[in-house]
C-alpha cells in the first residue's frame, strides 16, 4: 500500500507535514462558514465581510519581514508549532464569543486581527518546512501535495462546517479546536532542524533580504504579482455570503457547499498535478489559467442558477490551484535555503494582501455598487491583467519547464 503513495508522501516527515496542513485546513474552511454567516448576520451589510479580510490583513505590513527572519533565524518546527498553538486559541476565544450570543461585530474584527498574526508568523516557517525534508526532484510533486492536502480539508469542511453551523455555531468551534490541537502535534514530530541563518547579526539589511531578493528576480516577482492582482480584483468568496443569503437564496448549508465548489476544482487540479506534474512551458500556462480564473469570476457573478454558479466556482478553483503550484513552485525552486524564510514571507504578504484586502475591497465596492456588478467587473479586470502580463514581465511569460529552475545566487 505504502508503494502505491507518491513518492514525497512515503517520506514519514512529509506524511506528518501533510497530515498538519490537513487538519489545520479543514479547521480553517469550517471556522470561515460560521464566521462569515455570524459576522454578516449582524447588520447584513456586505462591508461587515470586508472588514473582516481588512482586520485580518493588517499585521501584515507590519510583521511579514520580522516573522520571514524570524523563520530563517529559529528553528521552523517551533516557529510553526507556535502559531498553530495561536490559531487554536482564536477558535477557542470565537467559542466564548458564541456563546455569549455573537451580537457585536468588534470581538469577531479583534480577533480576525489575531487571526492575521498567527498566519504571518507561522505561514513562512510552514512553507519552508516542505523544501527542508523533501528532495529537489521531488518538490514539484510534494508542492502539489500540500495542496492536495488543504483542498480536501476545504472541500469538506465548509460543507461539514455549514451542516454542524445549522445545528450548533458552537460545535464548528469545538471540533476546530481539536483539528489545531492534531495539527500541533504533528508538527511537533517533525525532526528539530538547527536554523540556517544564525550566524548573522540581524540588521535591517538582513530584514529586507527577502523583498531584494524578489526585487531582482523578475519571474519571481511576475509570478507573486500576478497572484496578488487576480485575486484582488477577481476573488468573489467573500462576497459568498451574499450570494447564499439574498441572491441564490439556499442557507446556510448552499453557503457551505458553494465555498466547497472552488475547492472541488483545485483539488481535481492539484491531484492531477501531483500525479503529472506540470511539463508544459509554465509561463505561458500561468497567464492563460489566469484569464480562464477571470472568465469564470464573470460567470459566477451573472449566474442566479445554483448548479452554473457552483461550476463556475469549481473552474475558478481549477485555474487557480495551477497558478498557485507554478507560482509556489518557482519561488521554492529559484530561493537559495538561507532565504527562504524571509522570501515566502514577502511572497505571504503578497498572497494574504490578495485573499483579505480583496475580501475589502470586494465588501466596498459591492456595498457601493451592487455585489453582482462588483464581481463581474472583478473578473473582467483579471482578464485585462493577464493580458497584459506578456508585456510587463517577459521572462515570466516565456518561462519554461519548472523542473529546470535552480536556486538564484544571493
Amino acid at each position: 500500500m505504502r508503494r502505491r503513495l507518491p513518492p514525497a508522501l512515503r517520506l514519514h516527515e512529509f506524511a506528518l507535514l501533510w497530515t498538519a496542513i490537513l487538519t489545520m485546513r479543514f479547521a480553517d474552511a469550517m471556522t470561515a462558514v460560521a464566521v462569515g454567516w455570524q459576522v454578516y448576520a449582524i447588520h447584513r451589510n456586505p462591508l461587515d465581510l470586508g472588514l473582516v479580510g481588512l482586520a485580518e490583513f493588517l499585521p501584515l505590513p507590519l510583521l511579514a519581514l520580522p516573522a520571514g527572519q524570524l523563520s530563517d533565524r529559529f528553528p521552523r518546527r517551533t516557529v510553526g508549532a507556535v502559531a498553530i498553538a495561536l490559531n487554536a486559541l482564536i477558535v477557542a476565544l470565537l467559542l466564548v464569543v458564541t456563546l455569549r450570543g455573537a451580537h457585536a461585530l468588534w470581538p469577531f474584527l479583534a480577533l480576525a486581527s489575531m487571526s492575521g498574526v498567527a498566519a504571518v508568523t507561522g505561514s513562512p516557517a510552514m512553507s519552508a518546512l516542505t523544501p527542508d525534508i523533501v528532495p529537489h526532484e521531488l518538490l514539484p510533486g510534494a508542492v502539489a501535495l500540500r495542496s492536495v492536502a488543504g483542498q480536501i480539508a476545504i472541500v469538506v469542511g465548509p460543507a461539514i462546517g455549514g451542516l454542524l453551523f445549522a445545528i450548533s455555531a458552537e460545535v464548528v468551534y469545538a471540533v476546530a479546536v481539536g483539528l489545531f490541537c492534531i495539527a500541533f502535534a504533528a508538527v511537533l514530530g517533525l525532526e528539530q532542524r538547527a536554523a540556517v541563518g544564525v550566524d548573522r547579526a540581524p540588521g535591517f539589511g538582513e530584514l529586507v533580504a527577502g523583498v531584494r531578493f524578489v526585487l531582482r528576480t523578475r519571474i519571481l516577482l511576475g509570478a507573486i504579482a500576478l497572484d496578488l492582482f487576480a485575486v484582488l480584483f477577481g476573488g468573489a468568496v467573500a462576497l459568498l455570503p451574499v450570494y447564499a443569503r439574498t441572491i441564490l437564496d439556499v442557507g446556510p448549508v448552499g453557503l457551505g457547499v458553494l465555498r466547497t465548489a472552488p475547492a472541488v476544482g483545485a483539488l481535481a487540479a492539484a491531484v492531477i498535478l501531483a500525479r503529472r506534474p506540470l511539463r508544459r512551458p509554465a509561463g505561458p500556462t500561468l497567464l492563460f489559467v489566469v484569464a480562464v480564473f477571470g472568465v469564470a469570476t464573470v460567470v459566477f457573478g451573472l449566474s442566479k442558477w445554483f448548479p452554473l454558479s457552483l461550476v463556475a466556482l469549481a473552474v475558478a478553483g481549477f485555474a487557480d490551484m495551477i497558478s498557485v503550484n507554478i507560482r509556489s513552485t518557482t519561488a521554492a525552486l529559484v530561493t537559495p535555503n538561507e532565504l527562504r524564510g524571509r522570501v515566502l514571507a514577502v511572497e505571504w504578504v503578497f498572497i494574504s494582501a490578495s485573499n483579505e484586502l480583496g475580501a475589502f475591497e470586494s465588501g466596498v465596492f459591492a456595498s457601493l455598487v451592487g455585489t453582482v456588478t462588483a464581481v463581474v467587473a472583478g473578473g473582467i479586470a483579471t482578464i485585462g491583467i493577464a493580458l497584459s502580463w506578456t508585456r510587463l514581465f517577459p521572462s515570466l511569460a516565456r518561462l519554461g519547464r519548472l523542473e529546470d529552475l535552480r536556486p538564484e545566487p544571493v
